[in-house]
């Protein structure tokens, strides 16, 4: 695990960003998976007393790919578009397994590179062309991406030094789970915490699916 000197409050507005305002995104989600809320559960265990985090509960669980654009900004239509994009271009993509074992803590998150990772930035690769294959611009860089499932977010400054330590000691098993589909959300930030309605979900590797 890299450890962070201090923590940094997630929770500013980011640019366009504000309470009410809804945002469609791709992300991969962990709602079946058993093993990945084993992981989650025991570094919330783990993380429990140590102050200025907010643990993400197993349904809020996600690996960020791709977003498209906030709702009032974009037309529906495109996004149905793009959705049937998705699925041609991610019936070629086989689904594969992931793998989170130990966390990295960031500035502003207790986070969990995924590995391996370029199963998923092939998925997030078709995702951006689907995007591209609708609208005359795909948003958000190409390049940068770091594919990892946060554990908890930073809701104050300070230093890191608890959070450090109690990460350091604790002991759990790496968690496998099987990625067979994208998710399309439409998701919000209002409570603190990135929380979503589904819109679609895309199968990998299922053609006319």
């Amino acid at each position: 695990m890299t450890s962070s000197e201090n923590m940094s409050n997630h929770w500013w507005w980011r640019p366009g960003w504000s309470a009410g305002r809804r945002f469609y995104t791709w992300h991969l989600v962990f709602d079946s998976q058993s093993d990945v809320h084993r992981f989650a559960g025991r570094y919330r265990t783990a993380l429990a007393g140590a102050d200025g985090l907010d643990l993400i509960p197993d349904r809020w669980l996600h690996l960020t790919m791709q977003g498209i654009n906030f709702v009032d900004e974009v037309d529906q239509a495109d996004v149905d578009l793009i959705v049937e994009a998705a699925r041609a271009r991610l019936a070629a993509v086989p689904a594969f397994d992931l793998t989170l074992s130990a966390p990295v803590l960031d500035p502003e998150a207790v986070l969990v590179p995924v590995h391996p990772q370029d199963p998923v930035r092939t998925v997030r690769a078709a995702l951006r062309a689907a995007i591209g294959d609708v609208l005359p611009e795909v948003p958000e860089n190409a390049e940068g991406f770091r594919p990892h499932v946060s554990l908890a977010y930073s809701n104050s400054d300070g230093p890191a030094d608890v959070i450090s330590e109690a990460l350091t000691l604790a002991s759990v098993e790496p968690a496998t789970a099987r990625i067979e589909s994208a998710e399309l959300i439409v998701l919000h930030r209002d409570n603190r915490m990135y929380e979503w309605q589904p819109y679609a979900r895309v199968a990998l590797g299922k053609p006319g699916t």
